[in-house]
């Protein structure tokens, strides 16, 4: 295995993630009440583009198509992503060379190749090196919506900052592996979550970029909770929720509210309390953060606060959520948040009915 700090595949960040729905007009009202534009129709599919800063959303509503099969299987969901890489077809061979399944994709005339791998829940992962202005994928296969922005600002979401996978009970380690060996992920940050009555396992991995993060989640030995919940209702392993960055979330959150944009609740009027004691000085406006329910976590290095706020959606894909993230020189996960927000949707479970105490 190469060395951890080495980028083998050259990956540079996400370029997207692709959704598809078993029903029509469910993907793409949430996605405009999230702040996202419909900027671009591929020339011969039924696949559109919907974008918000540096975030691309691909719509497949293409029937009888591989996204729309996954979507069947799978309910409305997140069903492939792309890598930005610096040359395709070199990171495309070095994959399956190391393993990787290779995924055929349709085209038409005219159309690019993109080349694909086969990853979580069979979704392909897409690996891209045309993302330049006037030179992108979306140049060559879209058209672009004439009098519409190409990089709306949309609600101030700028980039995809991570997305978790959940798995079935001793597969983390396999997924692990896969990211490690195929593309020299590392694991900065490991996770065992206990809730009153479950709990969970969570491996952090991040890619040699620094700028595709992939945790890695699975149900404790405990069973019951929301890991096996997902798995029950998604049919199977899959992308749970996708974390989107920005550098204004609490002007971010008021916007995602007023536009009817679901999203959880604050822990308890405690964990707000408690905040100046887990996190000294940190000099953020509480009262604002708890009337939002968002969530801080972080520290104080040499003075200096590091810190990251987050608030999630609840489920609004089947058991598929959103999560929005502001990051002040803190790129963990929000390890502090980890407990308060698993105890969250533990006490949520009990409300549905979903979890039997």
């Amino acid at each position: 295995m190469a060395d951890l700090f080495e980028n083998p595949m050259n990956l540079c960040g996400f370029e997207f993630v692709e959704f598809a729905s078993p029903q029509p007009n469910v993907l793409e009202p949430l996605f405009e009440c999230m702040g996202f534009t419909l900027v671009a129709r591929h020339r011969s599919k039924d696949v559109v583009l919907y974008r918000q800063g540096d975030i691309n959303f691909i719509v497949d509503r293409e029937p009888k198509s591989r996204a729309a099969y996954f979507a069947a299987e799978h309910g409305p969901s997140a069903c492939g992503m792309g890598f930005r890489v610096k040359d395709s077809h070199q990171a495309y061979a070095r994959a399956l060379e190391l393993g990787a399944e290779p995924i055929e994709i349709a085209t038409g005339p005219m159309e690019l190749k993109l080349p694909a791998i086969k990853g979580i829940a069979g979704a392909p992962i897409y690996l891209i090196d045309r993302y330049e202005d006037g030179k992108s994928i979306y140049d060559i296969d879209f058209e672009y919506v004439e009098g519409v922005d190409r990089h709306p600002v949309g609600h101030g979401l700028k980039l995809i900052d991570h997305l978790t996978h959940n798995v079935y009970r001793g597969r983390m380690a396999h997924w692990a592996k896969f990211y490690e060996n195929l593309f020299n992920f590392r694991e900065i940050r490991y996770f065992d979550i206990s809730g009153e009555y479950t709990g969970l396992t969570s491996r952090a991995m991040t890619a040699p970029d620094g700028k595709i993060r992939i945790p890695l989640n699975e149900e404790s030995a405990k069973g019951g909770g929301q890991i096996e919940e997902f798995l029950m209702a998604f049919n199977g392993e899959g992308i749970q929720h996708i974390a989107l960055l920005t550098d204004d979330i609490l002007a971010v959150i008021d916007t995602l509210r007023a536009s009817g944009v679901p999203l959880m609740s604050a822990p308890n009027k405690y964990y707000y309390e408690a905040l100046d004691t887990r996190v000294p000085d940190h000099g953020q406006p509480v009262a604002e953060l708890e009337a939002r329910g968002i969530l801080l976590d972080g520290k104080v290095e040499e003075g200096r606060p590091r810190l990251l706020l987050q608030i999630f959606s609840k489920t609004v894909l089947g058991p598929v959520f959103f999560e929005f993230i502001q990051r002040k020189g803190d790129d963990g996960f929000g390890e502090g948040n980890f407990k308060a927000l698993f105890q969250s949707i533990e006490r949520d479970q009990i409300d549905r009915g979903a979890l039997k105490v």
